[in-house]
């Protein structure tokens, strides 16, 4: 019964935008921090963004000042607005929830950036 949906992944150019989102079950995951990994072909996995149940955000270096993490409590979403993409954004993303002790994961969307 516990489950998170992403949706908003697909193709963007460079210099254009894309918004990521993800829809967890339960009205506990009002109570979660939620957020983005990202993993591209041969890399690590990265911290994308991060946000509490309070509204307190955190960005990995590569996307600050080019992404925003934003929630909706009340329908335990939380959706990443990607904007100035670059061809390092490609990556297949990863939503999260962290509550209770326990962390939630998406199946994963694929971001491409190609011209």
């Amino acid at each position: 019964q516990v489950q998170l949906v992403e949706s908003g992944g697909g193709l963007g150019q460079p210099g254009g935008s894309l918004r990521l989102s993800c829809a967890a079950s339960g009205s506990i995951f009002r109570l979660a921090a939620m957020g983005w990994y990202r993993q591209a072909p041969g890399k690590q996995r990265e911290l994308v963004a991060d946000i509490t149940s309070g509204g307190s955000a955190d960005y990995a270096d590569s996307v600050r000042g080019r992404v925003t993490i934003s929630r909706d409590n009340a329908k335990n979403s939380v959706s990443l607005q990607m904007t100035s993409l670059k061809h390092e954004d490609t990556a297949v993303y990863y939503c999260y929830a962290r509550v209770a002790g326990n962390v939630y994961w998406g199946q994963g969307t694929q971001v491409t950036v190609s011209s």
